[in-house]
This record gives structure tokens, C-alpha cells and sequence, in this order.
């Protein structure tokens, strides 16, 4: 009896204390009881459509043309396998019974290590895998992969939260991917004498049909989206919505800027979203060290625990055709730490070159769906071909890198809790049936219904049907897409019916005009990134410069800086003229060589009003100028350059210096003599002003 007691006094406090640590943490729920804690927009009605064992921790999801539904499973999260494989798997979702859930699933693809996203092509899948792209096909008709090419190599493979993902197929024919800026140099091996591009700081885009590859604006983390005119949203932890407004192209091509800012935080409602869940306690626990420090040096910092974006992910943009109008282009962002998903509504006003997402009026203390389940991790979503809104929730106990946990919390939390569960949910307008894809798509198997899913409203079969025309080289229904460009009344298939033609390189001069002067805005501003091949379409580019929308202006300013052409100097000065007080105009301006140039300087100078006041704004345009001119760092320009300089209001002249001293600090550029002596009269002919501003040049040579 003694023995039993004193193994008792042993075990029963270590029950005890089992007992409180597992308390700390909630429990998994069941597909349905999780469902029940959900709070929906009343409009809207949400049932499940796959869960564990035919899905397990989802993380991304496409339908293809075919109606076959593949989903990326990701059960190593959030730690990295050894060796060259993993437990990552791709299945093929299957519903038997056409009653609109799952009921069945194949292993397409199995054993692979950091598999984040899909993308269809040519009848395969395009995966992202870290440090590689594959392509996947399955030729024999079973379902199952019995080809894996390796397209792409080099990209970064630590962070599973920060890799290569996301990959999108856009209107303009390029496939973008997110990379968070993580360095990584990328060899195609389509083309294994093509340059590797390395990725430090982008996100990367790539065209399988043309063998291009190249960096693009970022950096995203997981989740990016494209509305019906191809503008680009991405996704990054607490800033859950950002625009990238200025592609990398126009940003990097021989005009060093002063500022590369291009992606915006477009939210006008900051961090604040409207969360029902408890913070887990390892999050409180942490808020609460982390607050203590702050409250110790003094810090005039928050750390916040609940009730603010800090795990934004998968923002998607709705293109489907089955929400009524105010939902329709909404964006919509999963928060795995808040358990909830966002609703955006994108404005774009006529005198605003960037977006503003704002919260609905219906949202305004709520947000679109919440949950009170800890274990509901929306990562990611899918807009259907029956225009539902599919949300995919990764169900896991623990969803944050371990890297960022005390290790005394961390050894109580079991990161692997819930590798064996998964679920995906099926959002639509109440009232609305389940639905068959393969009814809804009605495949015919011929490349010609495509012609008809061009024209269709739902964004999905119009993506699908570009993408497969070009995949096909579908030249003998050029004739048919070109009617459907000029005669169709709806703008957005419009676009689409244009980059099928640039696809099928079927353009024309004449076509690109009638894009120019399209009805729509949008239509005209793909027109003007169009016409950059086309030099016969200057005049009508140049016209453009005064346009309504001032997106379309911007656009002007981007587009005429890629011609050759000396009626692009006084175009490209009056829009600064004009828009000087718009940053994303100046960026615009001043990305050009031509638009950054010497003779831009002596143009704004001599033939317009802009330096006649001191202004803040212009002045930063002209500093931007001259540290363009000091980072090309070329003889005849610097030359004129200073020899421009007494001509200018003396302000103005000063900051053009400063521009060059901080190019030439930051190049380290050595002058030569002769740009020496032509510092040294400048100097000696100056108010003082000026000649402070030459000492601080040469100080910096």
C-alpha cells in the first residue's frame, strides 16, 4: 500500500500539471462543429465541401479546364524536411455523386518537399516547390503525374512562410509568383544559356510560350491576385492588402531613381479587423514579455494580441458571376491568427492613379466571416467556374514559425497538431444549389467553344480560355477574336480578346490604335503597354497624356518613356506639370532615361512654369533628376548638367546638386578632371548657396 501510494504521489502531479498544459490550448472540432462557430455576411450561406481524410492541410486549390479539382497539401509545415523529398502531396479532388462534395481523391503527385502553389499548363500543373518550378503531367489518363520536368531552379528554400509561391496567370500573358524578395539566382532550363536573374528583393513573372523570365514589383508573401484589368494585389502579414502599382520593368531601365517605391498600402482602415476568437496563449504570453520591454525602455509601442492583422494571407480577387453586384471585384484576405476572412472593396477614382480599398458599409464593425474556432486558418481561396467562393482552411492548433517563440512556450506547443485534418468551404449567396463542374463547364473538348468562354462573365473561363488559345497557337481563330475584340460591349473581354491576339503575335498598328482609343480606360491603358512596339501609334499615345483617368495618364508617362522620339520630352514635362503634387506621376516621369535627362531639366526651365515657385514637391523632382544624371554618371551629360545650373532658380539648383552628391556618395563614383574644373567654375561663379552644394559633390568623390 505504501508502494502504491508513494507511485501515486509521483504520477498523479504529473498528471496534474499534463493536465493544466493541455488546458492552455483548445481542442480540434469536427468539420461540422467548426462550421457551426462561424459568423457569415447574412447574405451568404457556407457549407462544407471537403474535409479530412480526402484533404489535408490545403494551401492552395485550382480547377481546371476540365473541371478537375487539384488542391497542394502541405503536412511538413512548419518544418523542413531532410533530404531531397518531403510529405507534400497534390490531389485530385473527386465528387462521384455530382452532388457538389467530395467525396474521393487521388495522389496526382506525392513525396514533395515545399509544394505552395498551382498554375494549369499545357494539360499539366505548374508547382512551386522551393527551390524549384516543375511542371506535372499526367499522360496516361490515370490521374497520377508520370511526368515532373523542373522548368525553374535557384529559388530560396529556408523560410517555408517566405518561398516561391502563389503563382497567377494574368491578362497580359505573363505568370507571376511571389517570392518576399528572397535572393535566389534562377536558371530556366528551357533555355540553359539564358542569363540567370536574381531575385533580391522581387517577386519574380515568367512566359512559358515565349521563354521569358524576369523579376516583378513586390515582394509578396503568400497570397496575390489580379482583378479584371490585371492590376496586382498582394498579401503580407499585417499589411493585408497592397497594390503594385509600378511594374519593375519601367522602374529598372537605365534611369536609376532616386525613389523605387512601387506597391502601395492601399487599405484606408490600417491594421484593425474585427476577430471573435480568443488569442491562443503562447501569443498572449508572448504580447505580454514583449510589452514588458517595450514599457521598460520607455518605447512609445503597442504589441498588440488580438484584433489586428498579423497573418494575412491568400487575398483574392472575386471575377465569378454569381455574387450580386457590390460583392463583385471585392478582394478577399484570410487572417490565420485572427481566424477570420476580410472583405475589400477596391475604388478607383478618376483622379487617383493607385486603388484604395476600403471596408463596405455592411462590414463596418465586422468582417465577412468569422470564427471562434482557434483552429480555422483560412490561407487561401478559389473562385470556381460556378462563380462560388471557395476558402481553404489549413486547421492546424499552432500556425506561426516556431522561429518566433520563446523556446519555454515552445515546448509546450505541438506544431504538428492537426497535420491530419484539412477542410474546404464552399461560400455562396444564400438559396444557391451545390454544383457539378462538369455541368457547369459543359467540356466539348474543341478549341473553338473557347471562343464562347471568352465572352463568359465568370473571370475563370475567360482566363482559361486565353490561356488555352495561346497554349494551342489557336492562329485560325484569329479573325474570330479580333471581332469579338472590336465588337464585344464589355471591356473586360476586350482585354482579353487583345492579349490573346498579342499572344497569337497577331497585333497590328491599326489594333493597337482602336485599344488607344477605346471607350474604357482600362482599355486604353493596356493599349498604351501595348504600343511601346509599335511606333506608329506615338500620336495617338501622345494624346493620351491630357486623358480623364489618370490612371491612363500615368500609364502615358511609363509608356512614352520606352520612345524614341523628340515629342516625348515636352509630353513627359507637361504631365509633371500638371500632376507635380502625384508621386506615382513623378515616379512615372522620372523612370525614363529621357524623363530623368539633362535636357528634361533645361525643357521644365525654359519652356514651362513649373520652377517659377518654390514648391516641396518640385523640389524633390528636380533632386531626383540630378541624382538620375550623377548615378549615369555620363561626361556630356554632367557636362550640360552643371552648365545648366546657374540658369535654374538658385533652390532649385541646390537640390539638382544634392541629387548628384548623393548619387555620385552612393555609386562612388571617382569625378574626372574635367567634370572637376567644371565643378570648380561653377563654384567660383556662384552664390553661395550653389557653391556650397558643388563642395558637398566633390567632398563625396
Amino acid at each position: 500500500m505504501k508502494l502504491l501510494k508513494s507511485i501515486l504521489s509521483l504520477f498523479i502531479p504529473v498528471l496534474f500539471m499534463s493536465s493544466c498544459a493541455e488546458k492552455k490550448y483548445t481542442e480540434a472540432l469536427t468539420p461540422e462543429e467548426s462550421l457551426a462557430t462561424f459568423q457569415l455576411d447574412e447574405n451568404f450561406e457556407v457549407s462544407l465541401f471537403a474535409s479530412e481524410p480526402h484533404v489535408l492541410d490545403p494551401v492552395e486549390m485550382i480547377i481546371d479546364e476540365n473541371g478537375g479539382i487539384y488542391v497542394v497539401e502541405m503536412p511538413d509545415y512548419p518544418f523542413q524536411p531532410e533530404g531531397a523529398a518531403g510529405k507534400g502531396r497534390i490531389k485530385k479532388l473527386i465528387d462521384k455523386d455530382g452532388d457538389g462534395k467530395i467525396d474521393d481523391s487521388v495522389i496526382f503527385a506525392d513525396g514533395i518537399k515545399d509544394a505552395t502553389s498551382l498554375q494549369c499548363w499545357k494539360g499539366g500543373l505548374l508547382v512551386t516547390a522551393a527551390p524549384y518550378i516543375y511542371h506535372l503531367v499526367d499522360t496516361t489518363g490515370d490521374d497520377i503525374a508520370d511526368i515532373k520536368e523542373i522548368l525553374f531552379e535557384g529559388f530560396f528554400q529556408e523560410n517555408q512562410e517566405a518561398q516561391i509561391s502563389n503563382l497567377r496567370f494574368n491578362l497580359d500573358n505573363w505568370i507571376y509568383a511571389t517570392n518576399h524578395g528572397n535572393a535566389g539566382m534562377i536558371k530556366y532550363n528551357g533555355n540553359p544559356a539564358a542569363e540567370p536573374v536574381d531575385l533580391s528583393g522581387t517577386d519574380f513573372r515568367f512566359r512559358l510560350d515565349r521563354g521569358q523570365f524576369e523579376r516583378a514589383t513586390g515582394t509578396a508573401q503568400f497570397g496575390q491576385t489580379f482583378n479584371d484589368w490585371g492590376h496586382r494585389f498582394i498579401s503580407h502579414n499585417t499589411t493585408h492588402i497592397r497594390e503594385t502599382v509600378l511594374p519593375y520593368r519601367y522602374l529598372h531601365r537605365g534611369a536609376d531613381l532616386m525613389d523605387k517605391k512601387a506597391a502601395l498600402n492601399i487599405s484606408d482602415h490600417d491594421l484593425l479587423m474585427y476577430q471573435i476568437s480568443d488569442a491562443p496563449y503562447w501569443r498572449v504570453e508572448r504580447s505580454r514579455r514583449r510589452q514588458e520591454v517595450f514599457d521598460a525602455k520607455n518605447l512609445d509601442r503597442v504589441e498588440h494580441v488580438e484584433g489586428h492583422f498579423t497573418g494575412s494571407s491568400g487575398g483574392t480577387h472575386y471575377g465569378g458571376d454569381l455574387f450580386s453586384e457590390e460583392y463583385q471585384g471585392n478582394i478577399f484576405t484570410g487572417d490565420v491568427m485572427g481566424n477570420l476572412v476580410h472583405r475589400d472593396v477596391l475604388v478607383l477614382a478618376a483622379e487617383h492613379a493607385a486603388y484604395t480599398a476600403q471596408r463596405h458599409s455592411h462590414d463596418r464593425t465586422k468582417e465577412f466571416l468569422a470564427s471562434s474556432d482557434q483552429w480555422f486558418r483560412p490561407v487561401n481561396f478559389c473562385v470556381g467556374p460556378d462563380g462560388a467562393l471557395y476558402v481553404l482552411d489549413m486547421y492546424r492548433q499552432h500556425i506561426e514559425t516556431p522561429l518566433s517563440i520563446p523556446e519555454d512556450l515552445k515546448a509546450e506547443m505541438d506544431f504538428m497538431n492537426g497535420d491530419d485534418k484539412g477542410r474546404i468551404y464552399r461560400i455562396v449567396p444564400k438559396g444557391t444549389s451545390s454544383a457539378d463542374f462538369s455541368k457547369v463547364i459543359a467540356q466539348k473538348n474543341n478549341t473553338g467553344q473557347y471562343l464562347d468562354w471568352l465572352k463568359h462573365p465568370n473571370q475563370w473561363f475567360r482566363q482559361q480560355a486565353q490561356r488555352i488559345l495561346i497554349e494551342r497557337q489557336a492562329q485560325s481563330l484569329v479573325p474570330d477574336v479580333k471581332k469579338i475584340f472590336e465588337g464585344n460591349d464589355q471591356a473586360a473581354v476586350r482585354l482579353h480578346a487583345l492579349y490573346v491576339l498579342e499572344g497569337l503575335n497577331a497585333l497590328t498598328t491599326d489594333l493597337v490604335k482602336q485599344a488607344l482609343h477605346d471607350a474604357h480606360p482600362r482599355v486604353r491603358e493596356h493599349g498604351l503597354m501595348l504600343a511601346e512596339e509599335y511606333t506608329g501609334c506615338l500620336p495617338d499615345m501622345l494624346a493620351l497624356t491630357d486623358d480623364e483617368d489618370h490612371r491612363v495618364v500615368m500609364q502615358s508617362a511609363l509608356s512614352l518613356g520606352a520612345m524614341q522620339s523628340e515629342k516625348v520630352i515636352p509630353a513627359l514635362a507637361d504631365i509633371l506639370e500638371k500632376h507635380f503634387d502625384d508621386e506615382w506621376m513623378r515616379r512615372a516621369v522620372l523612370s525614363s532615361p529621357s524623363g530623368s535627362s539633362t535636357d528634361m531639366l533645361a525643357y521644365l526651365a525654359n519652356n514651362t512654369s513649373l520652377l517659377e515657385k518654390l514648391h516641396s514637391e518640385k523640389e524633390s523632382i528636380v533632386k531626383a533628376m540630378g541624382y538620375s544624371i550623377g548615378s549615369r554618371y555620363e561626361p556630356k551629360e554632367l557636362r550640360e548638367f552643371l552648365q545648366l545650373m546657374p540658369k535654374l532658380p538658385t533652390a532649385y539648383a541646390v537640390s539638382s546638386l544634392d541629387g548628384m552628391a548623393e548619387a555620385i556618395k552612393k555609386k562612388k563614383h571617382t569625378l574626372s578632371e574635367s567634370i572637376k574644373e567644371n565643378l570648380s567654375a561653377l563654384r567660383q561663379n556662384s552664390a553661395q548657396a550653389l557653391s556650397e552644394a558643388v563642395d558637398r559633390i566633390l567632398e563625396n568623390s
